[in-house]
């Protein structure tokens, strides 16, 4: 702990990570950190980088797995209220990466600034969402980007400006370490309509998912025009199982861990589906989900 000295009141030793994914598995961080500030988080990028030590960032956990064995170095969690501020002016919605991305589309809608309704139902921090371009048929989070605050895994504050991003189908060119603050840019619109609808499209998501009580993760990206779901029950695999973790009726591209699940369990169900999609339609599933 002496790269830590100091920095004891914001760091654990041997922290559990699965209460802080979706999932519910998986083992502990060897060094775990809920800095409350963003000068507590460059110190701690910075100690990490003189020290040779892996540093992971932890936001919603909506797309994680961590294996049972746990991680090793310091995982960084942003929970502080510092790194999830939203802000509005005139078209531009200023926000936190640590703010929920949920906050940010209402927002959005209440101030009458149109662009992020159809994103509505997606879970996971704004951050998040940016380095993976979450989007819908509707559009994708990417084109509203003005600008991004980040921070590099030597601990420099970069502006990224809009020229110099790139964005794909769920994948963007922001991959610093944090995206410490992003500036969007929206059109103008009726909030009574953007509310119905970020309400409907609320309503579409939530009715193809697992249930919100259930401990769940959506696996692949889709691929080549089709869905990942369809592609797995073309398959035969709906409804396919491993210990307690299974693939969901009601979306199969859905993984549910049930209360005694191990991680091993979800990474051996997922191999096992990336097999037989391969085998039998010659799709190669890309993942959508981070495993440390």
């Amino acid at each position: 702990m002496s790269m830590l000295t100091g920095l004891e009141h914001i760091v654990r030793e041997q922290e559990p990570l699965a209460p802080y994914t979706w999932l519910r598995v998986g083992g502990p961080a060897q060094f775990f950190a809920e800095p409350t500030s963003q000068q507590e988080l460059v110190e701690l990028v910075k100690r990490a980088h003189q020290a040779g030590m892996p540093l992971r960032i932890l936001g919603g956990g909506s797309n994680l797995l961590v294996r049972d064995e746990g991680v090793k170095g310091l995982v960084v969690h942003l929970t502080a209220a510092a790194f999830a501020n939203i802000k509005h002016s005139g078209r531009k919605i200023t926000a936190g990466g640590g703010a929920k991305l949920g906050h940010v589309i209402s927002t959005a809608v209440r101030e009458g600034l149109a662009g992020l309704e159809m994103l509505a139902g997606i879970p996971g921090t704004l951050g998040g969402a940016l380095h993976t371009n979450v989007g819908t048929h509707g559009g994708d989070i990417g084109q509203s980007v003005a600008s991004a605050t980040v921070l590099t895994s030597t601990g420099e504050i970069l502006v990224r400006k809009r020229q110099d991003l790139r964005f794909g189908y769920r994948a963007s060119s922001l991959d610093d370490l944090v995206i410490l603050e992003a500036e969007l840019e929206l059109e103008p619109g009726d909030p009574s309509w953007l509310t119905k609808q970020m309400q409907q499209q609320w309503i579409l998501k939530k009715a193809g998912q697992p249930l919100t009580e259930q401990n769940t993760v959506c696996v692949f990206k889709d691929a080549g025009g089709r869905s990942a779901a369809s592609l797995i029950e073309e398959a035969e695999l709906k409804g396919e199982r491993r210990g307690d973790v299974e693939l969901c009726d009601r979306n199969a591209n859905f993984v549910i861990a049930g209360r005694k699940a191990k991680a091993a369990e979800v990474l051996d169900l997922i191999n096992h589906v990336k097999k037989v999609v391969a085998d039998k339609s010659g799709t190669d599933l890309e993942l959508a989900i981070e495993i440390w």
